[in-house]
């Protein structure tokens, strides 16, 4: 980055401590990705960040700013972020399966599409988040590839116990009482934080 893209990126982040939206707005055009980004969050900041700055920005050529803007467009209902998880960078499809966890006033979560990303991705980072947004969104639907997760790498079996609190059913039971002997201490703590350990 540039001393020039530099200052404009410090400019952009000072708008939303200064009152300046009108700033901010422009710099969500700079041709300098972190300038873009630091606009959306000082539109943020200011209470001034629209949906159509969220789509613009979930648009954006560099993941680094759509991944600030799904981080931004996930407390709110829009614009959709369903589009994201077929991203082509995995790390803002990692943010996307966060973001569709964290809308739980979303009538319609895409739980076939986080379900698909949960046993099937090649990124394990992206199956484990996709796997916790399944949990946190608690659809029955989302059952059965939380239920696939428990066998997957040591990270998403313990993400996916976790993500098993949100349901119930003696599939349910099975595999928490599965984990509770898992090869992974990991796995096996978190039965213990969300059960208590075996001989209570």
């Amino acid at each position: 980055m540039t001393d020039d893209a530099i200052a404009r990126r410090k400019a952009a982040g000072l708008a939303g401590f200064t009152g300046d939206i009108a700033g901010a707005r422009s710099a969500t055009i700079d041709p300098e990705p972190g300038v873009r980004e630091a606009a959306l969050r000082s539109l943020d900041r200011l209470d001034a960040l629209t949906e159509t700055d969220l789509t613009h920005g979930l648009a954006d050529p560099h993941p680094r700013v759509r991944i600030a803007a799904i981080e931004l467009a996930a407390p709110r209902l829009h614009p959709p972020l369903t589009p994201m998880l077929t991203d082509d960078d995995a790390r803002v499809v990692e943010m996307a399966c966060w973001g569709c966890g964290e809308r739980e006033a979303d009538p319609q979560p895409p739980i076939t599409k986080l379900s698909t990303l949960a046993n099937n991705h090649d990124d394990p980072l992206v199956r484990e988040a996709a796997v916790a947004a399944l949990g946190a969104i608690g659809a029955i639907d989302g059952l059965p590839a939380v239920l696939s997760a428990t066998t997957d790498k040591p990270a998403i079996r313990r993400r996916a116990v976790l993500a098993l609190a949100a349901f119930d059913g003696p599939e349910v039971d099975a595999a928490w009482e599965r984990a509770r002997f898992d090869r992974d201490r990991q796995v096996r703590d978190a039965v213990d934080e969300l059960l208590g350990p075996a001989d209570d």
